[in-house]
């Protein structure tokens, strides 16, 4: 087996044993392959003696290791005692070692004595941390008092199931229960979390959402292609570098033909080097910046002195 199937079969190992049932289509959505090629995978796990359970129709996870087999959850076990140990020794390095923050995070992932918020150096961002590592361990739903909408441009209060972490704590997937749908929140746009009392009841509906290469998050999948000049290619790759692995070199020009979940990333890039780019059949987008931009000619006739 090459370097990227055992890559894919390791990261499907791991989702398997996540606190969300994903089914086949999604193992094969995150890994970029194929629902063929994932029965393959769990094939593979099963035939290396790991016991592999169906929860319910087209769902997968990873169960309990028989009676002598290595149990492989004892290597990286870590005792509360021990723990402690550890954490101090690393809360001593100085705060300039790049190591300290790494060893804090995996010694997190590794053992429940440590907290996340233990590696997070702003107090308040630690408090709302906690509060949401509290609220995913006894799957409790969350109200997200005064949430700033980088979209909406407003504060609002926010109910969702919080159910994982970015890796860096920076960002908090959920399941919007007024919208219905899974969501991406960023830690620093939160006022304070409120714990309710109210259990999850979406949880086989708890999925993280991806981000496409604007940085925007959401279930919808758009694809749009653009040909851009050398300059706005260059700006491209500068602010959004994983924007780099969907361009093409053409003769006079580059084009950029990837997926996005949302219009407003793509959106705003394009407007601001509209002379530059051009829009190459991607009718949403081109609905969008028409959009955008008789929103802006109907507020300048109300307020001439208003902004560009």
């Amino acid at each position: 087996m090459d370097q990227p199937k055992i890559e894919r079969l390791l990261r499907l190992m791991v989702m398997m044993t996540g606190n969300t049932n994903s089914t086949i289509e999604d193992f094969a959505h995150s890994l970029k392959t194929t629902s063929r090629s994932v029965y393959r995978y769990i094939d593979t796990i099963r035939s290396s003696g790991f016991v592999v359970e169906k929860m319910r129709s087209n769902v997968y996870k990873l169960g309990k290791m028989p009676r002598g087999s290595v149990d492989f959850s004892k290597l990286i076990y870590f005792s509360e005692e021990e723990a402690h140990i550890i954490n101090s020794l690393i809360h001593n390095l100085d705060n300039t070692n790049l190591l300290k923050r790494n060893l804090q995070k995996k010694l997190a992932a590794l053992c429940e004595y440590v907290t996340p918020a233990e590696i997070i150096c702003d107090k308040t961002a630690s408090i709302k941390v906690e509060a949401l590592g509290n609220a995913i361990f006894h799957k409790k739903s969350v109200i997200l008092r005064n949430y700033e909408s980088a979209n909406s441009d407003h504060t609002s209060d926010r109910l969702i199931e919080p159910f994982a972490f970015s890796a860096n704590y920076i960002d908090i997937w959920g399941y919007d229960l007024e919208k219905g749908e899974n969501r991406v929140y960023k830690v620093s746009r939160i006022g304070n979390v409120e714990i309710t009392s109210d259990s999850w009841i979406n949880e086989d509906d708890h999925r993280k959402v991806e981000a496409d290469c604007f940085r925007m998050n959401g279930e919808t999948d758009i694809r749009v292609k653009l040909h851009l000049s050398l300059r706005a290619k260059n700006l491209l790759v500068e602010e959004y570098p994983l924007a780099e692995k969907d361009l093409k070199h053409q003769k006079e020009h580059w084009t950029l033909e990837t997926i996005v979940h949302d219009m407003a990333g793509v959106g705003r890039f394009v407007i601001g080097l509209a002379d530059e780019i051009e829009i190459s059949d991607s009718p949403e987008l081109e609905q969008y910046i028409h959009d955008y931009a008789l929103r802006h000619i109907i507020n300048r006739k109300r307020d001439p002195e208003a902004p560009l």
